[in-house]
């Protein structure tokens, strides 16, 4: 009876909350959220500059402070500036016909006014508007009795002309800057690591979705990955370069059609002792970088784009996009990101390359250690026997 009753004994587990996660999952988000980009995928670099404290370098190119600007800053103080200076002068025109009386002999014909048909301030903020756009109706116009309005007309002629060659300059270099340019400058989602010629290589793909070419387009990798030194220095986000064919000239593109970017993981390689799984748990990022200048305006041209351990895909290739149609060339950009695996050793490019000499030279290798060890016996043996033993070895090798 006791038995039964023990059996029928059920332990409760403790009730789980709705939103409860396994600390699996748990562990696989915090990895997630701790991953913080030096540059985002859309090129913007993810660093703000704080605590500057010199803020009058900005004043000093305050050209390049004004095209740097967000537009609607840009637009505010491009109408600010021309307010200002129109009611600057607008006041001064006043206070010369204030000065001089004018205002008091306003429909006087034996008074000869330095601006004629000035009647108060809003028709000399009208004339300052005149002279310095060079509208010039001819309903006011400026009389030669009046020394001060004359050199005031050429003080503001000249100042007018540098404020229009100022403000002009800056919001033409501000609509042709070349940064939406980039935007039809495509990168892969993913970069991929498989074997390419009997190497490990990590590869991503570049386009460019505009008919105009990008002039002399350049790329450039480098590996974003915190170090210490052996002294104990550490240095975060330290930047390597990686090499992308700067010795064979394969950096310098000519994109007419989406090319796969290719890095060969070899001694001087970053990559060369990572293996697949130490690289799920590396903290690195690769930042790529597209240079070039626009066939239509001829200016400089950069784009970005970035790679973290997360979107670095082993043993995957691209997917092909060029096909030959009726007399052209045709690029399927919806086949542009996607990937396929394919068959690719787990190990370090560093282990591959240790395996494949070992598999190619394991004669020599054993001729190597037959010598060594006939080397410890010639003081016994003598050279004759030596001799001997080479001749036994070459034949042995020979069958």
């Amino acid at each position: 009876m006791e038995q039964d009753v023990e059996s029928t004994v059920t332990v409760r587990q403790p009730k789980q909350p709705r939103d409860y996660v396994p600390k699996p999952l748990q562990d696989r988000e915090r990895a997630k959220q701790k991953i913080q980009r030096y540059v985002r995928k859309d090129g913007k670099c993810n660093v703000h500059h704080g605590n500057v404290r010199e803020t009058y370098r900005y004043l000093t190119d305050i050209f390049t402070t004004l095209v740097d600007l967000k537009w609607r800053f840009n637009l505010f103080i491009f109408v600010l500036v021309y307010t200002v200076t129109w009611l600057f002068f607008g006041f001064m025109w006043w206070l010369i016909a204030y000065v001089r009386g004018d205002l008091e002999h306003i429909g006087d014909s034996q008074w000869t006014p330095c601006v004629n048909n000035l009647n108060g301030f809003v028709s000399a903020f009208l004339f300052s508007i005149e002279t310095e756009t060079t509208i010039g109706y001819g309903y006011r116009v400026i009389t030669d009795k009046c020394p001060e309005g004359i050199v005031l007309l050429l003080v503001q002629s000249v100042l007018g002309s540098i404020v229009n060659a100022f403000m002009v300059g800056c919001m033409f270099v501000k609509i042709s800057q070349p940064k939406k340019r980039a935007e039809t400058l495509v990168f892969s989602t993913n970069a991929v690591i498989s074997v390419r010629d009997g190497r490990l290589c990590l590869m991503f793909r570049v386009g460019d979705l505009r008919n105009s070419h990008i002039v002399e387009a350049s790329i450039r990798a480098k590996l974003i990955k915190s170090k210490q030194t052996k002294e104990g220095e550490f240095i975060p986000l330290n930047q390597t370069d990686m090499n992308v064919g700067y010795d064979t000239g394969d950096d310098r593109l000519f994109l007419v059609s989406p090319l796969i970017i290719c890095h060969e993981i070899n001694q001087h390689s970053p990559f060369w002792e990572i293996s697949k799984e130490h690289l799920a748990h590396e903290e690195l990022e690769i930042v790529v970088i597209l240079e070039g200048m626009v066939e239509a305006t001829g200016m400089t041209c950069q784009a970005r784009s970035s790679y973290v351990a997360s979107e670095i895909k082993w043993g995957y290739r691209f997917t092909p996009v060029l096909t030959l149609e009726d007399g052209f060339y045709e690029v399927d950009y919806n086949s542009f990101h996607e990937i396929y695996e394919t068959n690719t050793p787990s190990c370090s490019a560093r282990e591959l390359a240790e395996m494949a000499a070992r598999s190619r030279l394991p004669l020599s290798w054993s001729v190597a250690s037959k010598l060594s060890q006939l080397d410890s016996q010639e003081e016994k043996s003598g050279g004759a026997e030596r001799n001997g033993d080479v001749a036994n070895m070459e034949n042995e090798s020979k069958v």
